[in-house]
């Protein structure tokens, strides 16, 4: 790169393009499918010029469109790798729109896909690592890996759910007392894949499938409120296998369940030649949330669906865990670091995202670039960052110690009173999985009310993904109804800490600990730990006294 010239991910790609009629729906407004077209398409070759070679979509995250576009304005679509794995990589998406009258700028979405490289002879084939640059290069690639795992994680989840919760299936009528059986709702249509639907490969573009998805997915929701619905999230989805020009596609859509202001409607997409109708292929399932807007743009509200009996019910269970699932997913998920309150309630439902959220903060809070050298002493060094009403701490040292060993002390709170003396004493309240533990933490140290405080402390852990990643061990408070606030204890909490431990040489291992805290703006706010000098005892707690 010469000098002067700005920094651009070599992976990056862009597309702007005109939202011409031809793009739009009946009320002016850029068709969605046309949209999640072009998405795929700019993700697809951000994926290949890393990977060198034809590469197919896997799988799209979780979607929430926020605003609508309309004819003659400008979307903008920018792509990149933020990690490659094995054989498969994740991109990342934001797309934009432009008023080229006014130059103002809105964000529509923003999406996570992943691509598979496909060899010639092989396959599969194994990808190139990535070497991210920036501050933000390297926190979306650290936190990829967390993103991969909730993917993997995510049909378990929702199992986990109906089996082991009372959902809430029943919702107040409102205004409206229609019921509407959910066969008037079915849609079936048949595509034939063409050259033009297809990539250099003749396999089916993921963006084509999705757009005529979202077109029978419009329709079955427009049958249940017989008015023309708005779509607003696209849940996370698997494409399970290929198909190829000459494939007859047969796409299946049903509204699942309806709620207040919303419906959820299921779309499968099933391929066959022409002389094996029989024998199908499933080749994906996604499930869409639409909305009816009124004049003023609030959501109207939705006729009630009565389910089919058997599968039909098991799909109406399931549309409401999803719901709960996407709702937990996108408070804990998608907002910013600074907005998730300090305690957030842990349940099963959102175990997997409080463990995402958990993690991803204190790969965020690592990954930062603007620290300060506070003070250095006997080559332990502590860094400070000051961001609006929020204080971090990070500190720095190489011990004798196998990087190993020191992950599984640090990660193990029941044994730590016996050699750091801030601890009164830590008890596994739950052991949620292999690496995510709560914990109900005593401390030495004593509040202003003169009062011992204690934690209920979420410890989530991770062994390293690549080499060159850390071992990880964070730290959150949440909140437990089998462990409410004791008034002999003054209550700690903590947003975002713990500790990443990387192999130095054969004998010395680099531990870098890290932690957030809000200062406290009102002195009622002090008994949670928000004050400096409480930060200051809270994080002896929490570090082990090191600085």
């Amino acid at each position: 790169m010469e000098r002067g010239e700005r920094y651009r991910n070599p992976t990056e790609v862009q597309m702007s393009q005109m939202v011409l009629p031809c793009h739009t729906n009946h009320r002016g407004e850029l068709s969605i499918g046309q949209l999640l077209k072009w998405i795929d398409t700019t993700a697809c070759l951000s994926a290949e010029r890393h990977a060198g070679c034809p590469c197919v979509t896997a799988s799209v995250d979780d979607i929430y469109f926020e605003h609508t576009i309309s004819v003659g304005q400008v979307v903008n679509i920018k792509a990149k790798v933020n990690r490659a794995f094995n054989s498969s990589m994740e991109v990342g998406i934001q797309v934009s729109y432009e008023d080229l009258c006014s130059g103002k700028q809105w964000n529509v979405c923003k999406a996570y896909a992943t691509f598979v490289a496909q060899g010639k002879a092989t396959g599969k084939m194994k990808l190139k690592p990535l070497a991210p640059q920036t501050e933000e290069e390297k926190m979306e690639h650290s936190i990829a890996a967390e993103r991969r795992r909730m993917r993997l994680a995510h049909t378990d989840t929702l199992k986990d759910l109906l089996t082991n919760s009372t959902l809430q299936t029943e919702r107040e009528n409102g205004d409206c007392n229609t019921v509407v059986p959910a066969e008037k709702t079915r849609v079936e249509s048949v595509e034939l894949v063409l050259p033009p639907h297809a990539n250099h490969q003749g396999n089916t573009f993921g963006g084509q499938i999705m757009a005529w998805m979202e077109n029978v997915a419009t329709i079955a929701a427009s049958r249940l409120c017989h008015a023309h619905p708005t779509l607003k999230t696209i849940e996370m989805f698997h494409f399970r296998g290929p198909s190829q020009v000459g494939d007859r596609l047969l796409l299946k859509a049903i509204v699942n369940n309806a709620f207040k202001n919303s419906m959820e409607v299921g779309v499968c997409v099933e391929a066959y030649r022409q002389e094996m109708e029989v024998s199908r292929r499933h080749i994906n399932s996604a499930f869409m949330t639409f909305v009816v807007l009124d004049q003023e743009g609030q959501p109207s509200t939705i006729p009630m669906v009565k389910p089919e009996a058997g599968d039909g019910e098991r799909r109406y269970r399931e549309a409401s865990a999803r719901k709960k699932i996407r709702l937990d997913r996108k408070y804990i998920i998608s907002c910013e670091q600074t907005k998730v309150p300090l305690s957030v309630p842990w349940d099963q439902s959102n175990k997997v995202y409080l463990s995402y959220n958990n993690v991803s903060a204190l790969k965020t809070l690592v990954a930062k670039t603007n620290w300060v050298l506070a003070t250095e002493i006997d080559k332990v060094r502590m860094y400070t960052l000051e961001e609006d009403k929020y204080l971090s701490f990070r500190i720095e040292m190489s011990l004798c110690i196998d990087a190993t060993q020191a992950f599984f002390l640090l990660s193990d709170l029941r044994q730590r009173h016996e050699w750091d003396r801030h601890y009164a004493s830590a008890e596994l309240v739950q052991q949620v999985d292999e690496d995510d533990m709560i914990y109900h933490v005593l401390s030495q140290t004593v509040s202003q009310e003169n009062k011992p405080q204690d934690f209920v402390i979420l410890a989530s852990r991770r062994r390293p993904c690549d080499e060159g990643d850390p071992y990880v061990v964070a730290f959150r408070s949440v909140t437990l109804p089998t462990r409410p606030p004791n008034p002999e204890y003054t209550r700690g909490e903590t947003m975002c800490s713990g500790f990443c431990i990387w192999q130095e040489t054969a004998e010395l291992t680099k531990v870098r600990l890290s932690a957030l805290w809000r200062i406290a703006v009102s002195p009622s706010d002090n008994h949670r730990g928000l004050y400096p000098h409480s930060i200051t005892k809270n994080l002896r707690v929490l570090t082990c006294g090191w600085y």
